[in-house]
């Protein structure tokens, strides 16, 4: 069984998250501009295994503790809340630091295996990917229900919504890099997923 409440709104919070331009969203805009959507789709199925391995692993250790002991699922919580408030005002005050810059296209001679390579290890060796979803994904799971059905559907989720985040970025090409290197553009982006963040953490606390 899942709670389909929490569900509706853990979705559109991620959206934002992963469209959101960082390191693997600028690495398939790179690879996609220089070796092309089709070979750039070796680093996505590399990133998503990476992605998908840290979000189970997070989860499922947080949530060994929280069985455990259910009197911390309230401070943890609060924690979480509170790192999601710090997180959105973050996003509030880029002011672009995001957009990404002209680079000179480089010549990707490379092994369908060492671009999965590279695309798992930049989702596992990214401290900021942990400690996102150390925070969010836990309160997103209800005591009251099965565990494993709840975990698996929102790593579907989770590896759904980023897949067609890479796509988009590595698909968009020149187009894409030409409006997210306007930061109006990436301030419009940061801050809706900033408010949404800041929204989500009231509600976790509150709630």
């Amino acid at each position: 069984m899942i709670n389909f409440s929490m569900l509706s709104v853990f979705i559109p919070t991620f959206i934002f998250v992963s469209i959101t331009p960082g390191m693997c969203m600028t690495l398939s805009l790179t690879l996609g501009m220089s070796i092309g959507l089709k070979k750039t789709l070796h680093f996505m199925w590399g990133e998503l295994i990476g992605v998908g391995l840290v979000a189970v692993l997070s989860v499922v250790g947080v949530a060994a503790i929280l069985l455990r002991w259910p009197t911390v699922f309230t401070v943890f919580k609060t924690i979480g809340g509170c790192y999601l408030i710090y997180l959105g005002v973050q996003m509030w005050l880029s002011r672009g630091k995001m957009s990404l810059q002209q680079q000179s296209e480089a010549d990707y001679q490379v092994s369908p295996l060492t671009l999965a390579g590279q695309g798992f290890v930049t989702a596992v060796s990214n401290p900021k990917g942990w400690a996102f979803f150390v925070s969010l994904l836990p309160p997103f799971i209800d005591a009251s229900l099965p565990f494993a059905p709840q975990v698996a559907m929102l790593v579907v989720v989770i590896l759904i919504i980023e897949f067609l985040s890479l796509i988009l970025y590595a698909g968009g090409g020149k187009t894409l890099r030409k409006l997210l290197n306007d930061s109006s553009n990436v301030r419009l982006v940061n801050r809706i997923a900033g408010t949404l963040m800041i929204g989500v953490a009231f509600w976790l606390i509150l709630g």
